[in-house]
This record gives structure tokens, sequence and C-alpha cells, in this order.
């Protein structure tokens, strides 16, 4: 019986084959794109304008997956990584590219998401604003504490797995951080390392000013922590508390749904911008506050002295309080009510409380809260900080409909940004200034700050 199905060509890739690949460009993974017969294919190692020989080792639908097994054409722009372990350890991705590439990508990333998902024919996106010294940045590490060797070491996970890649030390992390992973991988007491036994993750946060916090996450509250606290903190300069952070609500889970103060105190002061910030261990704060200094300095030098902001997803009010120190009113909403009470304490520290009102609740859900929709009627700067998945239809609608008059929004994700600009200019709004910052060097991720301006002509 003759079938009259058309017959799939056969695939030109295999698993195993082994080819010759010019690269043209890098996904923020890390990955090199080439193209082989037509066929995508990724590879980690190779960099854009480079030549390499890889060997396929996974086939799907759309692409294939190669591993490098030789440069034939390197890039003028490679750099020599400094970290020993880049390449395993997944904390970043771009160490063998040289900055100003980096920074130059970070900024094309951008524009490529608002013309591929925003529909923005030619957006004028900003030259990536970066750091002097591109290292040593990150005030806050996640450590695993692993087991599976036979003996405790700690590291990072391994790109792309679970699996931990065992080290000494972190040339992107504050240095005091980095030298704190000997102190707590090699406890002198038995009590130590007792500690350490129980620990599942070790998380560290420290201040431009010198002091820091060490939560252990445990599965249960750890006697064992708590016995071992005072010896970590004397053996740890400049650490100010230790925390036992217990109950993690899954396997992903880096802090415990509850903590307890063991040592000391269960948070830092960070000073940005002349605002002093009190941090609890497990709140959100930005990793990179030299790069939060220059984007307020970017907003101090382009927003208008406006006199009502309306802040979304305030979190522990960083924003807020940089526009209540301009002089505006501000009213800020947060989901997290911990955070909703760390923004109000904030407040207080700068002498700020009169100038900001902070409210717990779902953003999406404002128009369900009276002060909040007073806010928005009445704010002629609405500020968005939202996760990495955007914001929603429901949030832009609410602003659109109170006719903002201007909408600045910080994104960690490009191609969400993207798709919110996208809805907002179909309401009504056109984009304005487009900045990326480098808030996560060596990385492939990228914080855009975008501005949009309601048109004058657009329907009541």
């Amino acid at each position: 019986m003759t079938s009259n199905a058309e017959t799939k060509p056969e695939r030109a890739l295999g698993v195993g084959a082994r080819l010759e690949l010019d690269f043209h460009d890098l996904l923020t993974n890390g990955q090199a794109v080439g193209r082989h017969d037509g066929e995508v294919v990724f590879c980690f190692g190779p960099l854009p304008g480079e030549r390499g020989i890889v060997t396929i080792d996974q086939v799907k639908p759309k692409y294939a997956v190669g591993r490098l097994l030789e440069l034939t054409r390197s890039s003028p722009d490679r750099a020599e990584p400094f970290c020993p372990v880049f390449g395993a350890c997944g904390g970043c991705q771009v160490q063998h590219w040289s900055y100003a590439a980096q920074l130059t990508w970070k900024q094309r990333v951008v524009r490529d998401a608002l013309q591929r998902i925003g529909g923005f024919s030619n957006p004028i996106v900003g030259d990536t604003i970066g750091m002097p010294d591109p290292r040593a940045y990150r005030n806050k590490m996640s450590l695993v504490v692993d087991r599976a060797a036979g003996n405790t070491r700690l590291g990072f996970y391994r790109q792309r797995s679970h699996d931990v890649v065992p080290i000494d030390a972190c040339p992107i992390v504050m240095p005091q951080l980095s030298d704190y992973i000997a102190e707590l991988q090699h406890p002198e007491s038995s009590t130590g390392k007792d500690a350490l036994a129980s620990a599942l993750h070790i998380v560290a946060r420290a201040s431009s000013q010198g002091t820091a916090v060490v939560t252990f996450t445990t599965s249960r509250p750890s006697n064992a922590v708590a016995r071992a606290a005072r010896e970590f903190m004397d053996a740890l300069p400049g650490s100010a508390g230790i925390i036992n952070s217990y109950d993690p609500g899954g396997a992903n889970a880096i802090l415990g749904r509850h903590e307890r103060v063991v040592a000391g105190s269960g948070e830092i002061e960070e000073t940005i911008g002349g605002i002093r910030y009190r941090v609890p261990a497990s709140s959100f704060f930005q990793v990179n506050p030299a790069i939060v200094d220059r984007i307020f300095a970017y907003i101090d030098e382009r927003a208008a002295r406006v006199e009502r902001v309306l802040d979304l997803y305030c979190g522990v009010g960083t924003f807020s309080l940089f526009f209540a120190r301009r002089g505006a009113t501000v009213f800020g909403i947060e989901e997290r009510s911990a955070a909703v009470a760390e923004a109000r304490v904030n407040a207080e520290l700068n002498g700020l409380t009169e100038k900001t009102t902070f409210v717990a609740g779902r953003v999406e859900q404002m128009r369900g809260n009276a002060d909040a929709q007073t806010a928005l009627r009445d704010c002629q700067l609405a500020f968005l900080d939202p996760p990495r998945k955007g914001s929603d239809e429901a949030t832009l609608s609410a602003l659109a409909s109170a006719r903002v008059p201007s909408i600045w929004y910080l994104s960690c994700d490009p191609a969400t940004l993207a798709r919110d600009l996208k809805f907002l200019t179909a309401k009504g709004y056109g984009l304005d200034t487009v900045q990326p910052f480098d808030m996560f060097p060596q990385t492939g991720h990228v914080e855009v700050l975008a501005t949009m301006r309601r048109n004058s002509s657009s329907p009541e």
C-alpha cells in the first residue's frame, strides 16, 4: 500500500557528527550560535566571529547542541578568564570576552528584544553603562554545601545542572565574602564542623561599609549552628550576625521559610547615593550597589522634578527613598509584607517618613485599594521594578486608564520588558529612552531602564 504522506527530509545532523562551524551570535546563557546546512547549532565556548570544530551531543526538533573540540579562528575580543572554574561553574557566562565587547553585546541584546518582541522598528538604545573594574562587585553569595564526594566542600552549581563545582574563592563577589569561603569550609572546632555538616546552603551578604551577615540553611532548626555561631563570628572579619534559616520550601530553595538569629544581628546597613538602607539577610536587595548608584545618577539627570510618584514593586524602598529625597511624595506598593515593613524602617532611618507611604498588596490588584487608587490618579510618574517575569496587563492597563503622564520601567529581562512596552505603546505611550546598565558583569544578564511618555494625541 502506497502512502500519500510526505516523507520528512532526513536531518543533516546526528549525534556524534563532527563538523566545523562559524559562530555569529551569543545567547544570554553563554551558548554561541552557529548554523550547518540551515540547522541551528548551540555550543558553549566559542564567541561571535569565531570558528571551531564541534561534535554534536544532542539533536532537538529545531536545533542541535554541540561540544567544542577546537577553535580554528579566534576573535580579537577573546579574553583570558580570570576564574579557574570558569566554564564549569554556572555563575558566569562571558568571562572569556573582553569587557568592552560584553557591554556592546548587551546593548545589542536589548535592541534585538525591542525589535523582535516589542515591534519597535528602530529603537535608540544607549551605550551600556558598566563598571570601571567589573570584578568583586557582588554583595551576596549563595554557597552549596556538598557532601557527595565523602568530604564536605562548598561550591556553586555546575552550569545547567545540580552538580556542585567546589571552590576556594570567587573573584566576582566582594573580597570580604570571597575570604569567607575558606573559613566557612574549614572550621577549626568539632562544633563548627557539626554546624557545617548540618547545612544545605550558606548565604552571606556584605555591605560596602564592611559588615556582613551569614545564614546557614538547614532542614530543621539546628542546635549545631547555634552552638557554633560565636565561633564563626570570630573567624569571619566584619561579621555582624549568624542566622539559622530552616524548612526550605523545595529542593531548589536556597533559604528556608523560617529563620532565627543565633548570634549578633540579622541585618546590615548599606548606603547608596547618600541613602541608608537596613537590609535583613533574607530580603531582596540589589547585588551591585555601584550600578544602583549609576542608575540613581541617570534618573537624577533626566527625570523632571515631579511632586507625586507611584512606585510599583517597591521592595524595601530602594527607589521610593531616592525619589522622596528629591522632594517627591511617594506611594509604594509591594506584595511581600516583610519588605513593606523594611521600607518603612528605611524611610524613618532617612527622615523621609512624611514623604512616603508603603502598603502591602499585589500590584495588579491596586484598583481594589482606595489609597492606591488615589495615588494612581494623582501621580505624575509611575516607576516599575517588577520581577523577571515582568508586569501584567491588569497593572499596565490601570496605568494607561489613569493617563499617568510618565512611566519609568526598570527590568532585568529585555524580553519581558519588550513585551510590556509593546502593550503600553498600544495604550497610547511613546518610547522615550532606553538605557542598559551592567548590573551583572561577566554574565548574560542586563538591567534596562526604559522611559515612556503618554502621547498628547492619545484619546481619553
